[in-house]
C-alpha cells in the first residue's frame, strides 16, 4: 500500500473507530438514564440522536457493555449500592432455591446493574412444573412469562419464566432442563455462552468487591 493511500486507510480507519466509541457511549448513558435495556434498541437510538448512520459505526454489544460500566464508575456512584444489594438478595434467594441448583446471570452478575435491573437466576429442572409448584408452596406470587433463548449456534428454545419481587426488589427466574448446567444458554449481549455464578461464586465476588471497596476508601 502506498504511503498516501495507507494514510488515508488509516485516517479512515481512526474515525471510525472514534465514531464507535461515540455511539458506544451515548448508548450506555441511555441505557444508564433512561432505562432502556435492550442493546440493538440503545445503539440505534444513539446513532440517531448523533447524526451516524452507518452500519459499520455501530459498535458490538460488548463494547457498549463495558461502556455502560465505566458511565456508572463515573457518573452513577449509587451504582455500587445497588448493585451489591442485589448481590446479597440474590445470594438469599439462591439458598432458599438450592434445590434448583440456581446461577446468577445478566447486570446483577456482569457488574452493570442499577435501581432498575432484576435480580436475574436461572433455575434447573427436568420438571418444570415443580418450580411452580415449590413457589405455590411457599406462598410466592410469581407470574408466569415466557422467553426465548439460543441454547448454541444451531439450537433456540422456549422456556418457562416467573416474575416476582421480594424485599422490593425485582426477580427474573428462567426454568431450565437440567442439562442445561453443563453448557449455559448463548448471551444476548456477545453471543458466547453467558456468564454465571453458583452460589459459592458469587460468594466470593461479593467478598472480592469489599475489600476492593475499603482498599479504595
Amino acid at each position: 500500500m502506498r504511503p498516501a493511500r495507507q494514510h488515508a486507510h488509516e485516517h479512515a480507519q481512526s474515525r471510525l473507530r472514534e465514531r464507535r466509541e461515540r455511539l458506544a457511549g451515548e448508548a450506555a448513558r441511555l441505557m444508564a438514564e433512561s432505562g432502556i435495556a435492550d442493546y440493538h434498541q440503545a445503539k440505534l437510538k444513539a446513532a440517531l440522536r448523533l447524526g451516524i448512520h452507518d452500519d459499520a459505526s455501530l459498535p458490538r454489544n460488548a463494547e457498549i457493555e463495558a461502556a455502560l460500566r465505566q458511565y456508572q464508575r463515573l457518573f452513577r456512584r449509587d451504582a455500587g449500592d445497588e448493585l451489591h444489594r442485589r448481590r446479597e438478595a440474590a445470594l438469599e434467594a439462591m439458598r432458599f432455591l438450592h434445590a434448583f441448583e440456581p446461577r446468577l446471570v445478566g447486570p446483577v452478575l456482569e457488574g452493570t446493574a442499577d435501581a432498575r435491573s432484576p435480580v436475574m437466576l436461572h433455575l434447573h429442572a427436568d420438571d418444570a412444573d415443580a418450580v411452580a409448584r415449590f413457589f405455590e408452596e411457599h406462598n410466592i406470587p410469581a407470574q408466569p412469562r415466557s422467553r426465548r433463548l439460543r441454547l448454541d449456534r444451531h439450537r433456540d428454545g422456549e422456556f418457562p419464566v416467573w416474575i416476582f419481587s421480594a424485599d422490593d426488589l425485582p426477580f427474573d427466574i428462567t426454568v431450565l432442563p437440567h442439562d442445561g448446567l453443563r453448557q449455559a444458554p448463548l448471551s444476548p449481549v456477545d453471543e458466547k455462552p453467558m456468564r454465571r455464578a453458583s452460589a459459592s461464586q458469587l460468594r466470593h465476588l461479593v467478598t472480592e468487591a469489599q475489600i476492593s471497596g475499603f482498599e479504595a476508601g
